[in-house]
């Protein structure tokens, strides 16, 4: 037989993750609309700060 609980949890996860995703991308796009941020692949968390700081600034 085969089970049904794994594929009801990762339904659920799915979901989850799904709902997380919308939310990431809400805020990335209103940073990049509205504080002119762009995307740039940062060696270390203190240049990403420093950067997101300067835009948010500006």
């Amino acid at each position: 037989m085969i089970s049904v609980e794994p594929l009801s949890r990762n339904v659920f996860t799915d979901k989850v993750m799904l709902r997380k995703r919308v939310l990431i991308e809400r805020i990335n796009d209103q940073l990049k609309n509205g504080c002119q941020i762009e995307h740039s692949r940062h060696r270390s968390p203190f240049n990403f700060l420093v950067n997101t700081l300067a835009a948010l600034a500006a």
